[in-house]
């Protein structure tokens, strides 16, 4: 029996109680699917895999019934998933800027430090933070300064901590050459072309014909991967987002939104609304307004002048009673106060450990706070997303981006040989030059 990860109904229903009570359902009635799950030998959600055993597939039925009774309870959160309430619910909401410019170098810069961060996280994705810092210990690499390496690597620690088994033959020092694929930087190549093929006005519509027609299921995972299965149910957007999605607050549309950012340099409102039509499809509420909250910052970090200008930007377009609002807030107050950010990253987890390790809302916080606590050196910023060790490729293409585009300027330690490879067509060894032109072009569309 094939087992596919991330949209099996039995495989779904331990994180969707997870994400009830997140939401602050009605715990009586969470709890009482919780019991009749347990009852019939169902499991909670596996903390980091995708499938459970194949014996699972006897819950099914009971799982797709329990899957829509939790789906029908409604969270009495003020976290709205509408365009227009999401604005309403920002006091500060900016007004948009069409037409900005940016200087090329920086568009460029910004490309090349999503690749850095994203490719300093593939080998250590899945390892947990105490891991992630032997392994760097162990190799002489802590405080992080360069890309992880298997080359002094203790045989004792790599059998603890075994590298990420796609990742490490092509993103360790020995074996990186030219940026391998990575699901971070296919998103942004779909957002460039959902927008060459669309243009300005592109719906959401148009990001599920695109991704249909361009992106294998096999390079989705999480909420993409069942939005994907209810777009091939015939199910149209919004409900992708919902139907049977306990994901639908996790990272996945958090990484797909720079390019909104790019094309829309000092004008994070127009970014946002950009992030918000793609993210729809897949997200709700703070999944939703993490794709808001770094398209906003990626189109501040063309014009801003420092790391805090471009956090507020992107807080202007999250509503301030949101759980995302306030755990960015809380970070950036931490990394303010804290010289050492191993302490701040302390108390990212003390108050997030709960969250699933892709969720949005603490990476969100721990990309907030490395861009503040490392005042713009690139290194210190990336390797504090890293080392938080969450969604490790993720957080650290993020705050990249940023980084780069902030300073308009990657340190020669971090660039790549400059061919990216993808499965999408027309991108495979594709250059981040060209990449970053194509951006350019998209400014005044």
């Amino acid at each position: 029996m094939i087992r596919l990860t991330w949209v099996q109904p039995e495989d779904l229903v331990g994180h969707e109680l997870r994400q009830a009570a997140e939401d602050c359902r009605d715990p009586a009635r969470v709890r009482a699917v919780a019991e009749r799950w347990h009852a019939a030998g169902g499991h909670d959600a596996p903390p980091r895999a995708g499938a459970s055993e194949a014996g699972a597939a006897r819950l099914r039925g009971l799982a797709e019934e329990l899957l829509d009774e939790l789906a029908a309870l409604p969270s009495p959160l003020e976290e709205p998933s509408e365009l227009a309430d999401i604005a309403a619910a920002c006091p500060a909401w900016p007004d948009a800027r069409p037409g900005g410019t940016a200087d090329p170098e920086r568009v460029l810069a910004a490309w090349q430090g999503r690749a850095a961060g994203c490719v300093l996280g593939k080998p250590v994705e899945k390892i947990p933070r105490a891991g992630i810092r032997e392994i760097a210990e162990a190799t002489g690499n802590w405080p992080i300064r360069g890309w992880f390496t298997a080359r002094g690597l203790p045989e004792d620690v790599a059998r603890r901590w075994p590298w990420n088994r796609r990742s490490a033959v092509n993103s360790l020092a020995e074996n990186i050459d030219g940026i391998p694929e990575d699901d971070d930087l296919n998103y942004p190549l779909l957002a460039l072309t959902v927008l060459e093929r669309h243009g300005r006005g592109f719906t959401t519509e148009d990001v599920a014909r695109l991704w249909l027609d361009e992106l294998p299921a096999g390079r989705t995972f999480t909420a993409e991967r069942v939005a994907y299965r209810n777009l091939l149910d015939g199910v149209e957007p919004p409900a992708t987002a919902t139907r049977r999605n306990p994901f639908r607050e996790w990272i996945g549309a958090f990484i797909r939104t720079d390019v909104y950012g790019w094309v829309n340099p000092g004008d994070p409102a127009t970014a946002a609304e950009y992030a918000w039509r793609d993210a729809r499809l897949t997200h709700t509420a703070n999944g939703i307004y993490g794709a808001m909250f770094a398209a906003a910052m990626c189109a501040a970090s063309l014009t801003a002048g420092s790391p805090e200008e471009v956090v507020e930007a992107g807080l202007s377009v999250v509503p301030p009673g949101s759980r995302l609002h306030r755990a960015v807030r809380e970070a950036v107050a931490d990394a303010v106060r804290e010289p050492d950010f191993e302490r701040v990253v302390d108390r990212l987890h003390e108050r997030h450990g709960a969250l699933h390790w892709v969720h949005t809302i603490h990476n969100a916080a721990l990309v907030a706070a490395t861009l503040v606590h490392g005042r713009g050196d690139f290194t210190a910023t990336i390797a504090g997303a890293v080392a938080g060790g969450w969604d490790t490729d993720s957080a650290g293409a993020t705050a990249g981006s940023i980084c780069g585009a902030l300073a308009g300027d990657v340190p020669e330690r971090w660039r790549i040989r400059d061919s990216l490879a993808s499965s999408l067509t027309g991108f495979d060894g594709v250059s981040l030059g060209e990449l970053a032109r194509r951006t350019q072009e998209m400014m005044q569309a």
